[in-house]
Formats: C-alpha cells, structure tokens, sequence
C-alpha cells in the first residue's frame, strides 16, 4: 500500500533567529541530522514511499539537499509557492493527491508512530484527523481574581493550566481541497474554523509520548538535548 506525506518546508524560521539567517530551518542539525531529514528517514521508517516538500524560503538549498529521495529509498518531489501560502493553501497545488494523506510541518521532533496514525485515521473515516499533545502552561504572571466591583477575590502566583495542542501532524481526506481557495493563505486554524462551521467531526489523537516544535531558540536546544535521552525512540532506524 502506498502512502503520501506532505511536509510544510516553506516557513523562513523567523522564530529561529539567527540561526535560520544561513539555513533554512528545516535543515538546522539536531545530532547528526538535520531535523526534515530525520522526519523523511522516520516516514520511511513507518513504510511512507511517497513524500512531497512544499517549498518557497530557500527553496534550491533543501532541493539540493535532499534531491529524489533516493538516499532513503523513497520518492521525494516538490511543489513551489511563489508566494507563501500558510499551512493548507499550498495543498491546492499538488494536483496527484490520493485519498488519504499525511501533512506535517517540518520542524517538529516526536517518537509518534506516523504507520499507526495513518492506520487510525482511515480506521476512524474522518475528513481530518490531528495528533495532539497534552501540555502544562504556566503564566508568566500573577493572576488577579475580581468581582463586578473590581474588588479582589482571588490571586494565583504563575499559575497552571493544562491544554491540549496541535502537533502539526494530521492526516486528511482529498475532500479538504474543497474546503481551500486557490492562490491565497490559508491555514490550519482558517481548515478548523470553515470544517467545524460545516458541522465536520475532526478526530483528535491524543499522543502520549514526545514532541517538540523546534521553532523558537529555546525549544531547538532543547531538541538537542532530548535527542540524546531519546535516540532510540525518535531514531529507530540506527
């Protein structure tokens, strides 16, 4: 059976300053690898044989890099924005989608089993399944409590919440191309707002392992750190 991942390598890594001036941000190492040719060798890992790069920041340098795929016996291809088109818009270029396939962005670092996510989605038959990540946010603040009168009710030092959040990993039906105008931005948030307006159920997965998005200074030496724990979860291929 032959499976397709899209992964999102357009961004200029603006977060991921100064490093992102001379590479493109999916090509910043992390151990030994750049972080896209750890996802590209982790799909092929889980069986994907097909993968297409989305592409407009230094678009020649990540082609260069990684060329047809044949290094890691799958087929790579590209398909390049003139302009930026967020993270949905630059699907309604790719004119060869199957039914089902797999987006991602292409600066996240996870153990997440993308086979078994695949598998799950066509299982479940929704238009949009995304994989998801419970987190601890702490304010950076001390959160005032008060009543109508203004009167203080309450105070909570830094306090905590937990959230659920969007990995940047889904898997969709061909059906979403519907939902995408042409030649504009469009993104993650505007798919989710247009579907649930529409009535469409979104299948969420809850992935209790690791992620990280590597977008910002502090998360990418993070990353760099974790890989070390981690290896043999994230890199199972060594």
């Amino acid at each position: 059976m032959h499976k397709r991942a899209i992964i999102l390598a357009g961004g200029k890594g603006a977060r991921l300053r100064p490093y992102t001036v001379v590479l493109p941000k999916p090509l910043m190492p992390v151990g030994d690898y750049p972080v896209l040719e750890i996802i590209i060798r982790q799909l092929a890992f889980h069986g994907f044989d097909h993968i297409t790069l989305t592409v407009n920041h230094q678009a020649e340098i990540i082609k260069a890099f990684f060329g047809d795929g044949s290094k890691w016996n799958i087929k790579i291809d590209y398909s390049f924005e003139d302009k930026p088109l967020s993270t949905m818009g630059p699907l309604k270029l790719i004119k060869d989608l199957p039914e089902n396939f797999l987006i991602m962005n292409g600066d996240v670092l996870t153990d997440l089993d993308y086979s078994w996510f695949y598998n799950f989605h066509k299982y479940e038959d929704k238009i949009f399944s995304i994989s998801a990540f419970s987190r601890t946010e702490v304010s950076e603040y001390g959160v005032l409590k008060t009543n109508t009168d203004n009167i203080l009710t309450g105070f909570s030092e830094k306090p905590k919440s937990d959230i659920t959040v969007s990995m940047g990993i889904y898997m969709a039906k061909r059906e979403i191309l519907n939902y995408i105008p042409a030649d504009v931005a469009y993104g993650f948030d505007k798919l989710m707002l247009d579907l649930l307006a529409q009535d469409r159920e979104v299948k969420i997965h809850r992935h209790p392992g690791y992620w990280l998005d590597i977008g910002r200074p502090d998360d990418y030496m993070q990353a760099i750190d974790d890989l070390e724990l981690l290896k043999e979860k994230i890199m199972p291929w060594e």
